[in-house]
């Protein structure tokens, strides 16, 4: 009797501890403007700019992570038991690789597009640097040191590099270049085995983890694993090497004295996912027989028994941060450094230099900012380090629960998603529709606030309005005669990753890691755009998918330079070759919208206007105040009447009664939001689209993806156009096929800069040959003060929409 009283109380004392922790995950739980929440395990500190590597020194005494975002990077060396931040020193350039020696009085950091390795001596606790070990000379030389490996007996370090695909040998007593071997692909990391006469290294951009040879120096062999392998974890006995594949939601599990892969261990939250899940961390526990796995997209950590070799068992799952890119397990405590930190946040007060004293409602103290001068979004969320005690089974549990409250995505909704019966937008995919054509339209970086920010029927802040209705007349009708959407946001931060998302409902791993560096001005270039493989969605973009399921397209100026298509699919079939390239600001937009009725004309003659059309306006992005260029209102002003035109002669043609048109932005970094800064403009325009509506459904770049796709008939492309909402709330089933009219501008699109300035001669320095080239904080100031004056003030920035709660430290 006594013993069911106290199994009893057992059970009651269980079940409160549970409720306890569930009740402190829903306390801190944030959603983000991607669908997406976090509710964040554990405790926290904070880190840098985009957190990318966590090392652990031999002792376990010391930690230190590698912040490699847009803005200040840094290393900090932080103290695992007291859990707290020893030093920090700021780092010109830096990219991922981090490494202790052996007896833990040194650090050494991979310097990035400097192209060489900083060697730190740890002295009381803080970081001295002491050398420089050398590979090349900097950027443009294209070397960009990633992923090192020390041999501590043999004073060798292995360095692998991301730009011209080697493995470089260093003699660490004389700093000299022993070897240097071509590994074939883009290098991400690499281990030793513990003999060291093998060195294990993953081939980011080769789908292998290579064999090295220490001895022979040379590659004796691969290993095929899948999309993207990244990190690699290799047990202490060296029998097992683990390997992220982050654009296959997996780890493969590899025998190495086998040399085969013996499993592959699903980390995404559902089995058999699309794409999204973005593995790219691995632990394994003190006693290895548990792997923690960080996926980056789904922002949480998966965690297997591997104590039963070729028999590995899933645990469940532990939330975390936003964007998680390493983990760490010592003793019984993980580490997590999520690259994007806990929120997002509004940006009011940028694009303009932002006064120290200046507070925010939304985060309840200072907003992350960028060289503490602009509120610029590549550098807006900071990262934060969870710090989570090895859970319980029962601590678990709730854990899952959690990560599976958080995760918009379900299994079941890639093929029937949220609808209205009788709506246009099918919510089943294969159903049929009455719309037949798409026309998807793709600007340049403007947020709500600075175009619509004056219509008063929406959540706008007319003091941040910059490019309004005096300028933007019919995109401000169309708005109002059609659909308002001002909840709408791309998933994006800027352009490099802008693209991929806006075509693919995605960016991989390499593209989210690898941008920042360019957009820092540190070396680099934009890979995204399709331009190189590594960076390209594996199952392709929403052309690749059109091709699988016989749907027709053609695409003027995206992912296409004139004739030429960045991607396979896109062939001369499928490329409009009379309209300018995807860059080319020499031309106007409206020059460009006359190349796309030309060609529209001639399809719709011969009746073969194809299912989906993507269309590039980019001349909103503006060229600055270089004299003798477009004036930003100007640039602006053109892109318009472009996107005016297009409606309008769309809205008269024989299709128009089939035809819906989707108009958004890449990403919306050039500008303020008192809302948020992913916050951006969207527009809908069909006969099917609802009349004077205002639609305030929060809806994201991968929303209008899903929409596109399921007018088409098609599957979705990721976990992330598959979890979003559907804009069918945006749409009747009633059509009104009353056509369009378009308003003339009132500005001169020919007016050029005349007014020589400090702004001006800024902008002379400019480089508009390429996509985002330039440093856009900069840019962004330019446009503000040069065009509302050096005097000009920002209102007091407003709540964010995003934080359901507070924002404070995450601890328990």
């Amino acid at each position: 009797m006594k013993r069911i009283y106290f199994l009893g109380f057992l059970f009651l004392a269980f079940n409160s501890n549970a409720q306890n922790l569930a009740s402190k995950l829903e306390e801190k739980t944030i959603q983000l403007p991607n669908g997406w929440s976090l509710s964040p395990a554990g405790r926290s500190l904070e880190l840098g700019d985009l957190p990318l590597n966590i090392t652990v020194s031999r002792s376990e005494k010391l930690m230190a992570v590698s912040n490699n975002g847009q803005s200040i990077q840094t290393i900090q060396l932080i103290d695992p038991k007291s859990e707290t931040v020893l030093d920090k020193v700021e780092i010109p350039k830096s990219f991922y690789g981090l490494k202790f020696s052996g007896d833990d009085k040194f650090l050494f950091a991979s310097g990035g597009n400097d192209n060489w390795i900083l060697k730190y001596e740890i002295v009381n606790s803080k970081l001295q640097i002491r050398d420089t070990i050398k590979l090349g000379k900097p950027w443009p030389e294209k070397i960009s040191p990633v992923g090192i490996e020390i041999d501590d007996k043999t004073n060798i370090m292995y360095v692998v590099t991301k730009e011209n695909n080697s493995l470089y040998l260093v003699d660490l007593r004389d700093n000299k270049i022993l070897h240097k071997e071509n590994i074939g692909f883009e290098g991400y990391t690499c281990v030793l085995s513990p003999e060291g006469n093998m060195l294990y290294i993953s081939l980011w951009g080769g789908k292998k983890v290579a064999f090295f040879d220490t001895k022979l120096r040379k590659i004796t062999g691969h290993i095929d694993v899948s999309f993207n392998p990244n990190e690699l974890i290799l047990t202490r006995d060296g029998k097992t090497l683990y390997v992220a594949n982050s654009q296959d939601n997996s780890v493969s599990v590899i025998d190495v004295s086998a040399q085969k892969v013996t499993e592959v261990l699903d980390a995404a939250i559902y089995p058999n996912s699309p794409i999204g899940s973005t593995t790219n961390g691995l632990a394994l526990s003190s006693d290895e027989k548990t792997l923690f796995i960080a996926n980056a997209d789904n922002n949480c950590l998966s965690v297997f028994n591997v104590g039963l070799k070729g028999k590995s068992v899933s645990k469940g799952f532990i939330p975390v941060g936003w964007y998680p890119t390493n983990v760490r397990v010592i003793k019984n405590k993980i580490f997590v450094s999520n690259g994007k930190g806990f929120s997002s946040f509004a940006n009011p007060l940028g694009p303009q230099p932002v006064r120290a004293d200046v507070k925010s409602e939304s985060h309840k103290g200072e907003l992350p900012q960028a060289n503490n001068r602009l509120q610029y979004i590549g550098s807006l969320m900071k990262g934060t380090m969870s710090i989570i005690d090895v859970p319980s089974a029962a601590d678990l549990e709730v854990y899952s629960k959690s990560v599976y409250k958080n995760t918009p995505y379900k299994k079941d909704k890639e093929l029937i998603t949220d609808g209205e019966k009788g709506n246009p937008i099918p919510s089943k995919v294969g159903d049929p529709s009455p719309i037949k054509y798409v026309f998807y339209v793709i600007k340049e970086n403007r947020t709500y606030d600075q175009v619509f920010g004056d219509i008063k029927e929406g959540n706008g802040d007319s003091t941040l309005t910059l490019f309004g209705e005096k300028y933007t007349p019919n995109q401000h009708k169309l708005a109002r005669e059609y659909v308002l959407l001002d909840n709408f946001y791309v998933d994006a931060e800027v352009s490099a990753d802008g693209h991929n998302w806006s075509l693919g409902a995605y960016a991989t791993d390499f593209l989210e890691k690898t941008w920042p560096t360019s957009y820092g001005r540190r070396g680099g270039q934009n890979d995204g755009l399709g331009r190189r493989t590594v960076a390209n969605n594996k199952d392709g973009f929403i052309w690749d998918m059109c091709k699988r399921h016989g749907v027709t397209f053609r695409t003027y100026g995206v992912f296409a330079d004139g004739s030429k298509g960045n991607i396979p699919v896109l062939d001369a079939e499928h490329v409009c070759s009379t309209f300018t390239g995807y860059y080319d600001q020499t031309v106007k937009d409206i020059d460009r919208f006359e190349q796309w009725k030309s060609d529209f004309d001639g399809l719709i003659a011969k009746n073969v206007v194809p299912q989906l059309s993507t269309i590039r306006l980019g001349a909103d992005h503006t060229q600055g105040l270089g004299v003798g260029k477009p004036t930003p209102y100007a640039c602006v002003a053109d892109n318009d009447l472009a996107v005016g035109k297009l409606v309008e002669h769309i809205s008269n043609s024989s299709i128009w009664a089939q035809s819906a048109i989707f108009i958004l932005e890449d990403d919306a970094q050039n500008g303020p939001d008192h809302v948020d800064a992913h916050r951006s403009i969207a527009m809908v325009i069909s006969p099917y689209a609802k009349r004077k509506y205002h639609d305030d459904t929060m809806y994201s770049t991968s929303g209008m993806l899903r929409t596109m796709e399921l007018i088409l008939g098609l599957p979705p492309m990721t976990q992330y156009d598959a979890a979003a909402m559907p804009m069918f709330r945006s749409f009747t089933n009633t059509p009104d096929n009353t056509p369009y009219k378009s308003l003339p501008s009132s500005i001169d699109l020919n007016e050029t800069n005349k007014i020589v300035s400090k702004w001006s001669k800024i902008s002379d320095g400019f480089n508009f040959a390429e996509v985002d080239k330039n440093d856009d904080r900069l840019f962004n100031e330019v446009l503000w003060k040069g065009l509302k004056g050096d005097d000009s003030e920002m209102p007091a920035p407003r709540r964010s929409a995003f934080l359901k709660l507070e924002q404070k430290k995450m601890n328990d």
